[in-house]
């Protein structure tokens, strides 16, 4: 009498089949939401009626390149914490070439940036004309690392 034998997955230790899944479902990264942010934000708000995208491209969220099938979608997935990741990430200045050379010893080292980011206006309110605005402050890292240090 034999054991009942376990099925084994097919592609458990595959990894390059796992990367091919993954870029399959890609979105728009960091740097490139962030050029979308600062040139082009009222433009991807009020977009012309596309009939082959979700919500006819009438809803879309900025942080996170994502199409929405009405307004309740969108305004729920404000709230949700894949979009309060996305604007967490975006805090941050996205990388450079200038940072990758002073990286390098090409330059002197400059502090980076954090950003105050604040979910999108509604339609009406851009209509109105509240725009997106990105505030840049400079980080302490001195009253960071003490902070983190005096919670542990």
């Amino acid at each position: 009498m034999g054991m009942v034998q376990k099925r084994k997955k097919m592609h458990s230790g595959d990894t390059h089949l796992r990367r091919r899944w993954r870029t399959r479902n890609r979105r728009r990264d960091l740097d490139q939401i962030d050029d979308d942010l600062r040139t082009k934000s009222r433009e991807l708000i009020n977009q012309p009626v596309d009939l082959d995208k979700p919500g006819f491209a009438q809803f879309y969220c900025i942080h996170c390149a994502k199409h929405f099938i009405n307004d309740t979608a969108l305004q729920s997935h404000f709230r949700t914490k894949v979009h309060k990741r996305r604007l967490k990430a975006l805090e941050t200045e996205p990388y450079t070439l200038e940072e990758s050379e002073r990286a390098a010893s090409h330059g002197s080292y400059v502090k980076p940036k954090t950003r105050q980011m604040e979910t999108q206006p509604s339609k009406e309110e851009t209509r109105a004309g509240k725009l997106i605005e990105v505030e840049e402050k400079l980080i302490d890292h001195k009253k960071s690392t003490n902070a983190q240090r005096m919670e542990t």
